[in-house]
């Protein structure tokens, strides 16, 4: 099976692909970094793990491996950078191209998700925690991953299923 096959954005979609659930990553994608989160395999709590270098893309899909097999993760969601009118521009079509070199390397269902709004969610939220600026700075783009990996295994949870 290609990568594209397993390349959606339906949430329905992934909770089909993955009927018992399972730990899945969530993904988002900047030009420097890779913000990193986890859910559990009940698909109940998102929480930001940590921020990656990016590089070219072999040496990202090395790093994720390593947490693909420490975790058991069974997917990924990765964050589509959507313009607020909800067209797609270049990032966008950067992220597809990364959703199916994913898909292709692990051979795992990847979700991408609308990330509108989930850096700002999460720099709110640290806010609302008297997050230091500086702390903000280091966590946010993992923070951001949380939030976009949260909205879609809650949107995953609740998918009527066919």
């Amino acid at each position: 099976m290609g990568g594209s096959e397993l390349v959606g954005e339906s949430a329905a979609r992934l909770a089909e692909a993955l009927p018992d659930g399972g730990a899945l990553i969530g993904l988002d994608l900047g030009t420097k970094t890779i913000g990193v989160a986890v859910c559990d395999a009940g698909w109940r709590f998102a929480n930001a793990l940590k921020t990656l270098p990016r590089g070219k893309f072999g040496r990202d899909r090395d790093a994720l491996r390593q947490l693909v097999d420490e975790r058991g993760i069974r997917g990924f969601v990765l964050g589509l950078p959507r313009n607020m009118d909800g067209s797609e521009g270049p990032r966008a079509q950067a992220s597809r191209a990364y959703a199916r070199n994913l898909a292709e390397a692990f051979a795992l269902p990847v979700l991408l998700w609308d990330e509108r709004w989930s850096t700002k969610s999460a720099d709110d939220a640290m806010i609302g925690l008297d997050v230091s600026r500086r702390k903000r700075a280091e966590r946010i783009d993992a923070e951001a991953a949380a939030v976009i990996l949260q909205a879609a295994i809650d949107a995953a949870s609740n998918a009527p299923l066919d």
